[in-house]
């Protein structure tokens, strides 16, 4: 049975999608996957010269068959040039993971970012144990990376004592910058409240109060596509944030950037899969091993 399709699910919320095993999954269509479910995608954000500032489309190619960054699309490129089913189904298979770390201790409930010293909770420990146990059993795993941020290196760990890995270290899957951080943000004492915050919220589109999406799509799909390589054939892990991941995910959809943080489907310890053909994306496939969790909890 075809993957595709399957991500027609509402936009937070749990599901039961099987993470796909390399060499398992349903063999390409004739024509890639809609990514997007059954609305169609979001016209990109578009700059004063016309072209397109965020999506697949900044690569000129069509979501679902986005090219590596530095390889543009054109009418002449490997990558977004059209095949024949029989020549695609000869090129390897690699499927890239992107976890979300567990559940973090945060009793004060503030936004902690980039912040050191913030360890997984008791029960964020339990969902990186689950994790390495789904993950560690019957996948092909041959990298571990993680963000270089506490939280994310101890999501790794069981995955990587369970296969003998090492767990690498990317600064480029780092949590966003947020200018926020070590704040309580909502609430009646939240600093949503304090007048002298409101200059950075003018524009929640780029957004201003932290990150660029653009620039955290960016180096994600770098890190995504380092490890496409050197994994090739196999699979790989990238430990990860929330936003990151879900911005990673929505940019490789071909769907605008800005959204509500509330809609976000991705939960604590969830992993988003990316399926690639050679160097080429064929599918995305969500799936939360530890359970659903709410896309705005103070301390995720």
């Amino acid at each position: 049975m075809s993957l595709r399709g399957r991500l027609s699910v509402p936009k937070a919320g749990p599901t039961s999608l099987p993470i796909p095993l390399r060499g398992e999954h349903p063999g390409p269509a004739d024509e890639p996957p809609a990514l997007g479910g059954l609305a169609a995608p979001a016209a990109p954000a578009v700059d004063t010269t016309g072209r397109p500032t965020e999506g697949a489309e900044v690569y000129g190619a069509e979501p679902g068959t986005i090219a590596a960054p530095g390889e543009p699309g054109s009418s002449s490129s490997p990558s977004s040039a059209p095949r024949d089913a029989s020549a695609r189904g000869t090129e390897t298979q690699t499927i890239v993971h992107l976890v979300r770390h567990g559940e973090v201790h945060n009793p004060e409930g503030v936004l902690y970012g980039r912040l050191p010293g913030f360890r997984l909770s008791e029960l964020g420990r339990s969902q990186a144990e689950t994790v390495g146990r789904v993950l560690g059993q019957g996948h092909d795993i041959v990298s571990i990376v993680a963000s270089p941020l506490q939280r994310a290196q101890e999501t790794a760990a069981p995955l990587a004592e369970t296969l003998g890995l090492p767990v690498g270290i990317d600064e480029d899957i780092i949590e966003a910058e947020n200018r926020f951080e070590g704040n309580k943000v909502g609430g009646r004492d939240g600093a949503l409240r304090n007048p002298r915050y409101w200059p950075v919220l003018v524009n929640p589109l780029r957004p201003s109060w932290g990150e660029p999406y653009l620039q955290i799509a960016h180096r994600m799909i770098g890190s995504v596509y380092s490890v496409l390589d050197a994994a090739r054939g196999h699979e790989a892990v990238l430990v990860s944030h929330q936003l990151p991941v879900y911005t990673t995910r929505r940019f490789l959809e071909g769907r605008r950037l800005w959204h509500d943080p509330r809609s976000r489907q991705c939960s604590l310890a969830s992993i988003t899969s990316l399926v690639f053909e050679g160097r080429t994306l064929r599918d995305i496939v969500y799936s939360e091993p530890a359970g659903a969790s709410d896309p705005s909890q103070t301390g995720a």
